[in-house]
């Protein structure tokens, strides 16, 4: 007879942005007319820059003739590609070679598929407050999952210490869904840390294009050791808008050996037996984000996201509210006002001001009592969002 897999009883009943649109939905359903501004859900607004927009009107026309018709592509991704990322890694300062770059279908399709490099048996470390899949795709592999608590005292950035030994180690930074993000040394304690007990880190750098400050890296590789025990897993989705494209690449070094077996083997193994290959079309369109013109319009397009930041930024001042976030980030990480728990503060505001973020419940224990802005919105939305904001917070 056959067995489901249990542990889905283990899940929550629905995943966290489900819930977001359901109760948003059921309050317009209930307020028709009501103009509900939406700044939860980290979904871009903007299109695509040009680059990308006539590389792939390229590639389609491509297809449509013999001589330059593409079928299956490399399942580790094109090599053209892989270099253009190559450069992109040269440009930080590491040393990442294309044979270490796998071309995948999102970020969020590698933090999974990447698990089953990895035994049953391992011990998992999260920090939270965390982004949900870290903790729901290791449930559903049976992993013993421990939690590292961050809050305001360490500005939601914790040191390794004898809590935090695992076996896999998540580190995102920028972190979602706080905002907050390591600095050199910081960073450096967790690669020395893992090296120390033989842990693989996780490193996920969705974000790192929004870091402007100069003593954070953008790459875990930037770090001494880092290519002894860490993986790197990427996506263009916010840096260059591909949240409908989708596409990303994850590097495995050559140097990460664990038990006798090397990892970047062990995942190109992988990945001939799980893909065939992200399209043609989209990995031309993904080049363009790596050349000269498509860097300047992506970085054109996170100018009017920063801007965004700051709108959330000046509200909060005023209102004299504590938040971490929005300089080297696109989430804003916020203290509910009164003593609210996060699904509180999301109903208040929806009743008051028809503002929806995302309440810090979703993202653990640690999140309670905390609640997250998205600034991808459309720059007149958020600002209005925002504007709303400060006068409910600071209305006497």
């Amino acid at each position: 007879m056959l067995k489901p897999n249990t542990r889905y009883k283990e899940l929550k009943d629905t995943y966290l942005f489900n819930t977001i649109y359901r109760k948003t939905n059921e309050y317009l359903a209930a307020n028709p007319g009501k103009n509900v501004l939406r700044m939860g859900v980290g979904d871009v607004s903007l299109p695509l820059c040009d680059a990308v927009i006539k590389a792939l009107h390229k590639a389609v026309d491509d297809q449509a003739n013999a001589a330059t018709f593409h079928g299956y592509m490399p399942e580790i991704g094109d090599g053209s590609l892989r270099r253009a990322i190559e450069g992109y890694y040269k440009k930080m300062g590491t040393t990442i070679t294309e044979n270490e770059i796998f071309v995948s279908s999102g970020a969020c399709d590698d933090l999974g598929d990447i698990l089953e490099l990895f035994d049953q048996d391992n011990t998992v470390m999260v920090i939270e407050p965390a982004y949900p899949e870290y903790v729901d795709t290791n449930i559903l592999a049976g992993r013993k999952i421990i939690h590292l608590a961050s809050g305001e005292e360490n500005g939601f950035l914790p040191e390794p210490n004898e809590e935090a030994e695992a076996d896999i180690l998540y580190i995102c930074s920028p972190n979602n869904p706080t905002g907050a993000v390591f600095n050199r040394n910081q960073l450096q304690a967790w690669v020395d840390f893992a090296n120390e007990i033989g842990a693989v880190i996780l490193f996920d750098a969705a974000y790192e294009i929004f870091i402007e400050e100069e003593n954070i890296p953008h790459s875990i590789y930037e770090l001494d050791g880092a290519d002894k025990c860490a993986i790197e897993i990427c996506s263009l989705s916010k840096t260059a808008g591909f949240t409908g494209t989708r596409l990303g690449y994850t590097v495995v070094p050559r140097n990460l050996v664990r038990g006798g077996m090397n990892l970047n083997e062990m995942w190109s193994r992988n990945r001939e037996t799980r893909t065939n290959g992200v399209s043609y079309i989209l990995q031309k369109g993904a080049l363009a984000v790596f050349t000269p013109e498509g860097q300047q319009q992506i970085h054109d397009n996170l100018r009017v996201y920063k801007e965004n930041a700051s709108c959330f930024i000046e509200a909060l001042d005023a209102a004299g509210i504590w938040y971490t976030g929005g300089k080297n980030s696109p989430y804003i990480w916020m203290k509910c006002p009164d003593g609210m728990s996060g699904w509180e503060f999301f109903d208040y505001l929806l009743k008051e001001i028809q503002v929806v973020g995302i309440p810090g419940d979703g993202f653990g224990e640690c999140g309670k009592g905390y609640f997250r802005f998205s600034t991808f919105g459309k720059p007149e939305e958020t600002k209005e969002a925002a504007n709303r904001l400060c006068k409910l917070l600071t209305k006497e």
